[in-house]
């Protein structure tokens, strides 16, 4: 960690590591399956939480939070694949025909497709219970 002027270490080089170690832990390629991902992140994440507890950011604790789920839909729509799987999986799932449908026409890559109306369906209360770890 590189230091501040005034000798602290850069707040910024912490969450760069944090951020750093969360890509390789949900990393889109490997083959792993959600329930994989989730436990490799719960005990890093507790850990961080645990670290930095004291911390008055709420706000930067929500963006990371936000940020975490916005991969981790990413990897799901990857493991699904296939607009007709997408399609079906988000079905099973409880969403509307016409979400469902355009979630699974858009051809933007599974980061931005993940972030749009994946975000309604996918929701806090579905990565609660896959027991994904909250900051907040």
């Amino acid at each position: 960690m590189s230091p501040c002027p005034n000798g602290r270490p850069d707040p910024g080089a912490r969450l760069a590591a944090y951020k750093r170690r969360i890509r390789e832990l949900t990393s889109r390629v490997g083959g792993r399956g959600m329930q994989e991902v989730v436990a490799r992140l719960r005990s890093y994440v507790n850990g961080w939480r645990g670290y930095f507890r004291l911390a008055q950011t709420p706000g930067i604790w929500r963006r990371l939070d936000e940020w975490l789920r916005h991969r981790l839909r990413a990897i799901q729509l990857k493991q699904w694949k296939h607009s007709h799987r997408i399609y079906q999986a988000l079905l099973k799932l409880g969403a509307p025909a016409p979400i469902a449908r355009r979630v699974a026409a858009k051809r933007l890559g599974w980061w931005r497709n993940s972030n749009r109306h994946l975000k309604y369906v996918l929701t806090i209360a579905y990565f609660d219970k896959l027991g994904v770890p909250r900051l907040l």
